[in-house]
């Protein structure tokens, strides 16, 4: 992405901050650029339809203002994901868990299982990704492995969203107990909000992820794994949206009692 384009976008950003109140001075501060930058940025955005400038002399992002930062975090993922697998892999070493004894120097093959990196023999070096071990290891111990080539196969990961109603609504006491059972049987839990995490508690499940859930269940998904995310109501929609931006398919069940 270019430098002007770079930061053309994070202004559009700030004001969606900021809006609609916004000084062009704390944008520039933020941004790291002069207040004449930022007009003349403001400028091509009320332009190109991202930006309005209403009658009371504010600012305010537009829908294809929304969706232009959308696009733009989209190229973002895409280009830290490139550094960070095709450049960074090539050079850093990896940590695995050794599914056999592995000695030094050993080239073996990577996949993921249960959200973890694990390292095996094989001669199939179209299936996998490819390593060499940078040490001895038993089976079950991590071992380091270097100079990856390949891509990692991954299982197609899917999120399932089990709502449950705002304390307002009923709480964990208007949730269907039996339909949170079948949705979550066997499968990493994570909870958001406190409904949410009572509601497990209340069929026996120890939540996977408690704090930082939504993190936590996009960084399952870029490791290979499925989870169930139990959210109350109001976290729904924003989950929702993350979802959408980095391009991870989910599916929503509502577990209030009455609605199975």
């Amino acid at each position: 992405m270019k430098k002007g384009k770079s930061t053309k976008m994070q202004v559009l950003v700030e004001v969606a901050a900021l809006q609609p109140k916004i000084r062009q001075k704390e944008i520039a501060d933020r941004v790291g650029v002069t207040p004449q930058a930022v007009s003349e940025y403001l400028k091509e955005l009320v332009t190109d339809g991202s930006v309005k400038f209403n009658k009371r002399g504010q600012y305010e992002v537009t829908k294809a203002g929304i969706e232009l930062i959308i696009e733009w975090t989209n190229e973002l993922n895409n280009y830290i994901r490139y550094v960070t697998e095709d450049i960074v892999g090539k050079v850093a070493i990896w940590t695995a868990v050794a599914e056999e004894d592995v000695s030094k120097g050993t080239k073996v093959a990577l996949r993921m299982r249960d959200g973890i990196l694990h390292a095996f023999y094989s001669n199939n070096k179209s299936s996998y990704a490819h390593g060499t071990t940078i040490g001895d290891a038993r089976k079950g111990d991590d071992v380091g492995v270097e100079h990856l080539s390949g891509i990692i196969p991954m299982d197609r990961v899917h999120v399932t969203i089990a709502v449950v109603p705002r304390v307002q609504r009923g709480g964990s006491a208007a949730v269907d107990i039996e339909a949170l059972k079948k949705v979550a049987e066997n499968k990493p839990v994570a909870v958001l909000g406190l409904e949410a995490l009572v509601s497990v508690k209340k069929v026996g499940i120890s939540p996977l992820i408690q704090y930082a859930a939504v993190e936590g269940v996009i960084e399952a998904a870029f490791r290979g794994l499925s989870t169930v995310i139990v959210a109350v109501d109001e976290a729904v929609p924003p989950l929702i949206a993350e979802l959408l931006s980095r391009d991870i398919s989910y599916e929503s069940i509502d577990l209030s009692a009455g609605n199975q």
